[in-house]
This record gives C-alpha cells, structure tokens and sequence, in this order.
C-alpha cells in the first residue's frame, strides 16, 4: 500500500497528512500486527515528531491504540468496523435483492431493505413496482428513525435508557401528527410492535403512504435490518393484510437464514410454522 501511495505523492491533489496517514495504516498486517513510532518513521521514513503527531490523531479517532506499555501501537477497532460494517452491508444487499424481487412480484408493490445508522434509517436494497410512487425513495435515501416505521422495528433493541440517550431532546420533530413528540411515546410505541410479528399504519411518514416492515434478526436475536413493503394508503380497503405480512415475514425469516444467522423464537417463526402446518 505505502508504495502505492508513494507512486501517487506528486499527484498536486494529494493531501500529505492524509497521505502519511494512511500509509501508516497500511504498514500493519498480520505478520507486523504490533509496530513502534520510530519503527514506521524509520520505514516511511518521515520524522518521528511527525509520525506521534499522526498516530495521536489516528489514536483519537480510534484507527489506532496503544498497547499497555505506551509505545507500541496496533490498528484499532475503526479499522476493522469500516471493512466489516461494508462487507456486511455488501452481503445483506446481494442476498437481499432476490428477495426483495420475488416479494414485490408476490405482493404487486414496491419493497425495501432498511438499516439503522444512528438516530436514521437508511435504504440498502429497493425493488420497486411501476407507479407514481416508485421514485419517493432509493438505495441511499436516509429519513429519521422516529418518525417511521421502519425506524420504529429498527429501534426496538434499545433499553429506554439507551433511546433516551439517543435523544436527549426534550421534544422530537414531529414528521406528521403520528410522530410520537416524546422518547416516552416512542418508547411505549416500540413496546407495543413487539407484541406482533410486524408493524403496519397508512400515513405514519407520508400521508399518502402506508408502510409494512418486518425485522431481519441476527445472531442472538438481535434486529440487522428490516424488510418492508410500501403502497398507496388508497388500496388499504382492498387490502388482504393477513397475506401481505405473511409473505413479509416469510422474506424477512429467508434472509435471516441466508445470512446464517440465528432466527430467535419470535413470533416470526411462530407465525411461520403456522402457517406451514
């Protein structure tokens, strides 16, 4: 990697600090795992009260840590979230989009995969049906976790006290007259999905929208994502709700299974196992 960037270092768009920084990083590996300050000046050969300035920044940010000692350092757990965090995301998309197209041709409308990313919701994976409302959203679309749907299935592994400190505001803005003001509402709303197999309201985000969403359990029962399905709140009177979470919810179970991950004795499976006998 150092070489690389090196070949690259008259480029005139170049960052130097940037530059140095990262080819620090890539001085570790699996066989130098553990490297000392005046052992990567002497490799990268930039001054040594360059490279502390450059592992202190890295330190801050948590690309790198120090071991016990002070002196050496070794990559730090930044590192590995940004390449594991992408090759999860990587194949929770691959092996969602199969699933997303069999249940929008199942169901007649437009399906979506939703992480959390903080205090919002982001579209990983859409497979949409031709209509005025294919276009609302895409792959990339980020909208907050509060006020949707989504967000409310995304959010249901956080204590009260971990929302709380998610939103530390007094008052939540409020998307529709649907969005609960408060933490406390939210919180009580949370509880109350749980108690079903999946969440549905018209009109939650988007007046003209209704939403279905379905959490996605990973290992240990805990929520990855969400699989969901949108339409116009107009069809809710020809609406067979019954079928359109059960074929939800057979996506959601699929992918779950897809990622060899632990599907948890939920209601989800309940309901599955039901239906199949």
């Amino acid at each position: 990697m150092s070489e690389v960037l090196k070949m690259g270092a008259t480029d005139k768009y170049i960052v130097p600090g940037l530059e140095r920084g990262l080819r620090i990083l890539g001085e570790f590996s699996r066989k130098d795992s553990v490297l000392s300050a005046p052992e990567l000046a002497r490799r990268l050969d930039i001054p040594r009260s360059t490279v502390f300035r450059l592992l202190s920044t890295l330190e801050a940010l948590g690309f790198v840590e120090r071991d016990a000692g002070g002196r050496d350092y070794s990559l730090g757990l930044a590192v590995l979230r940004l390449g594991f965090e992408c090759l999860a995301s990587k194949e929770l998309t691959e092996l969602g989009r199969p699933i997303l197209d069999r249940l929008r041709d199942k169901v007649g409308y437009s399906c979506n995969l939703v992480v959390r990313d903080g205090r919002s919701i982001v579209y990983v994976g859409r497979s949409a049906v031709p209509s005025p409302f294919a276009n609302m959203v895409y792959v990339g679309t980020r909208l907050p976790a509060h006020s949707t749907l989504f967000g409310r299935v995304l959010l249901r592994d956080l204590s009260y006290s971990q929302l709380h400190d998610l939103y530390p505001e007094e008052r939540l803005h409020q998307a529709t007259d649907k969005t609960p003001a408060t933490v406390a509402e939210l919180f009580k709303l949370i509880q109350s999905d749980k108690e079903r197999d999946y969440v549905f309201e018209p009109g939650y985000y988007e007046e003209s929208i209704a939403t279905l969403a379905v959490p996605v359990y990973g290992r240990g029962g805990a929520v990855i994502s969400a699989i969901g399905v949108t339409l116009p709140s107009a069809h809710i009177e020809k609406l067979d709700l019954k079928e359109l979470s059960a074929a939800a919810c057979d996506a959601a179970v699929e992918l779950s299974q897809l990622l060899d991950h632990i599907v948890p004795g939920t209601d989800i499976s309940a309901t599955q196992n039901e239906r199949k006998q």
